[in-house]
């Protein structure tokens, strides 16, 4: 008898620095590869979680040696992105003027994510952000 197994839930805590980023999508990466339909979420799951990580470095008010948890499940056809951190405020989308570099990240995340939000965490320090995002389909040529 076969048994299929997806992955558990995965968590892990990086440091609270930008140069973090790219660890935390390696990690995404390498989570989405166990899984059987894992392709379907990586890129814009990528995308959403460097956007997520981005803002908790660089808008948190914590401490700089607090560390951010991120955490990827399967939820159903789902994925759950959660980026944690010991910041006490809360994103918002904003408008950005054209000529601005920055700003577009939760904008970026309101687009692309089915759904997304903002919890406080158990234990009552800080918040954490979350999205869903929904499988891409790809078609194959006839």
């Amino acid at each position: 008898m076969l048994v299929s197994r997806r992955p558990r839930a995965f968590a892990a805590r990086l440091d609270s620095d930008t140069a973090s980023t790219p660890l935390a999508r390696h990690l995404l990466r390498a989570y989405l590869a166990g899984l059987p339909t894992g392709d379907r979420y990586t890129d814009t799951a990528e995308l959403l979680l460097g956007e997520l990580f981005a803002n908790a470095v660089q808008h948190s008010d914590a401490p700089a040696d607090r560390l951010i948890e991120i955490r990827f499940a399967l939820i159903g056809d789902r994925l759950r992105i959660e980026v944690h951190d010991a910041g006490t405020g809360h994103p918002t989308v904003r408008t950005s003027d054209p000529e601005e570099e920055c700003g577009r990240g939760l904008f970026l995340v309101n687009e692309l994510a089915e759904r997304w939000g903002c919890c406080p965490r158990s234990g009552g320090v800080g918040k954490f952000v979350w999205a869903l995002v929904a499988p891409s389909f790809s078609f194959a040529a006839a």
